[in-house]
């Protein structure tokens, strides 16, 4: 049982499993299992079932497989199910043993003969559109198939030559004999079986049939020996038929099957067919696009594990499904990395200023703390000389009332340096300001004035000579409305997701490629990309200093 001293929040889930190990149920075991379909990359709505499964696991001295549910061979890739064994590694978890649903074909095989021969099951020649129109309404009951009649040992024959593969796809299926009217549509003869000639990622061409989801989840659970199959809701009418199958075969385990919400979030999508079409029609540059909610799109943006399992706790489970919004995720990474990413000084969008009574060829080293509330995390050298970049952001030639940033015959702060106030303007003949000039006061290094007086703005810069050059991505959501629609996705897609910025200016700190998180001071929290090389720095903006999205809309 778990700790009742510890932490960790309590939810329905967890309060069922108290109670199953107060009544010795299970014989004190806790098993979960995780069981994505490998036909596409995770999200951060299955990281909401990760962590729950694993967490579960873990808390109470259980055990959590990790199991492909792969009977769909059509539409499943090794590439998917290496993106999904990479994304639960990275979030954290190890799994107890790694399974999958085609380990079990032979005996999901035996167990629908079993079926067969007990008079629960038959094989049905009416084709998928007739299954579907006869199958009745929410009002209406279904009508019998006229093939349910079949005798055993027809059925048993025709169902061995659908294994052998004597017949073509949709030519017959093999349906559970329940109840054609019963309240529940899930309960009225459902498909168990169905032919598909298609080459199966692991077991190649050995079967040409395969299990449906319902047939194959409650045993493949039940093999295993989970204690609690946990699913989201939209399963829920789908537990008597999970019951049904297991109550009809010989197997001694039967799992409990215990429903939650689904989490969904707001500006993005969370159908792994719907993001795949924005994959397939190039709408984003691939299933680790950091805009799209994908744990490999949100680890290259830079999100961590730790901020996605602190969302997830947030977040919590629930019996009803529910949308949670952009924002809670984001202060999940912003707090994350506010205690993590050392700092540094990064200029988007560069333009020139000289200093002009500080020596042209000199230059010397400023000393700043890497992170202002972690001494533990040491300190850096910035240099700094006559030549600088700073932001065009904060300069206007005529600011408005509290601008508190440069403008003509302003002094201000420049961070970890001296105090600089504006003397001229330089402009091409375009009427584009091309430099700014400026004094400094040598008695102020490190940004304070031995007279005392005070500046109300500080802004950050980069040594010319010294700095390196990059390439920025700015990401911000991807969908200009909170809950997108499939029919109008292009429609909804926001033309300002992606802004690449070129030409951008860094301390030389950030020189070389790295796997560390930074906060770019002013701007955000940006972590280097893959398509970064020694030389080419490319750097994501994983989120803003501040929530912004909610003030501009």
């Amino acid at each position: 049982m778990s700790d009742p001293g510890n932490t960790t929040p309590t939810n329905f889930i967890r309060q069922t499993i108290d109670r199953d190990l107060a009544n010795g149920k299970n014989d004190g075991r806790v098993a979960t299992r995780f069981p994505p379909e490998p036909n596409g990359y995770l999200h951060i709505g299955h990281a909401r079932a990760i962590c729950l499964n694993f967490g579960i696991a873990e808390d109470y001295d259980g055990t959590c497989n990790l199991r492909f549910d792969d009977t769909n061979p059509e539409k499943e890739e090794t590439e998917y199910a290496e993106s999904i064994t990479r994304d639960v590694e990275w979030l954290g978890y190890t799994w107890t043993e790694l399974r999958y649903a085609s380990d079990y074909f032979e005996r999901l095989f035996q167990y629908a003969i079993e079926l067969i021969n007990r008079g629960k099951a038959y094989v049905d020649s009416q084709t998928g559109d007739t299954i579907r129109e006869t199958r009745g309404t929410l009002t209406e009951p279904g009508i019998d198939s006229p093939c349910r009649g079949r005798p055993v040992e027809e059925n048993l024959d025709l169902f061995r030559r659908m294994r052998a593969g004597e017949f073509e796809d949709g030519a017959l299926v093999l349906r559970a004999k329940i109840d054609m009217a019963s309240p529940n549509i899930n309960m009225r003869d459902p498909i168990l079986y169905r032919i598909r000639h298609a080459r199966h990622w692991r077991t190649g061409d050995d079967w040409c049939i395969y299990p449906m989801y319902d047939y194959t989840q409650c045993i493949s659970d039940a093999i295993e020996g989970v204690t609690h199959s946990l699913c989201t809701l939209e399963f829920e009418d789908h537990r008597p038929l999970y019951d049904w199958v297991l109550d009809n075969i010989d197997i001694p385990c039967h799992p409990q099957q215990i429903e939650f919400g689904r989490l969904n979030l707001d500006y993005t999508l969370m159908s792994k067919r719907l993001l795949n079409r924005l994959v397939k029609e190039k709408h984003v540059n691939g299933w680790d696009d950091p805009r799209l909610p994908t744990l490999s799109g949100l680890r290259r943006r830079g999100y961590t594990p730790t901020a996605i399992r602190d969302f997830c706790e947030r977040a919590g489970i629930t019996k009803s499904q529910g949308v949670v919004e952009m924002s809670m995720l984001e202060n999940s990474i912003r707090e994350d990395l506010d205690h993590t990413a050392p700092r540094a000084m990064a200029v988007l969008r560069p333009i020139k200023l000289v200093i002009n009574n500080y020596p042209q060829d000199a230059s010397e080293l400023l000393t700043a703390q890497n992170h202002p509330k972690r001494p533990d995390m040491g300190t850096r050298e910035i240099p700094f000389s006559n030549t600088l970049y700073v932001d065009r952001e904060d300069f206007l030639e005529d600011p408005p009332k509290k601008f508190y940033r440069l403008s003509p015959g302003r002094e201000v702060r420049l961070r970890y340096a001296y105090y600089v106030t504006c003397t001229e303007v330089i402009k091409d003949d375009d009427g584009e300001i091309v430099e700014i000039h400026c004094d400094y006061d040598p008695e102020t290094r490190g940004g304070s004035s031995p007279d005392g007086r005070k500046v109300r703005g500080t802004i950050h810069w980069v040594s010319a000579a010294h700095a390196v050059d990059a390439e920025v991505r700015l990401y911000d959501r991807l969908f200009t409305v909170p809950a997108p629609t499939q029919n109008e996705l292009s429609s909804q897609i926001n033309s300002l997701s992606l802004l690449v910025l070129q030409g951008c200016k860094l301390e030389p700190y950030l020189g070389q490629p790295a796997a560390q998180p930074y906060q770019f001071e002013r701007q955000g929290y940006f972590c280097t990309d893959p398509d970064s090389s020694k030389g080419s720095l490319v750097f994501n903006r994983t989120v803003t200093l501040r929530d912004s999205w909610s003030k501009k809309n």
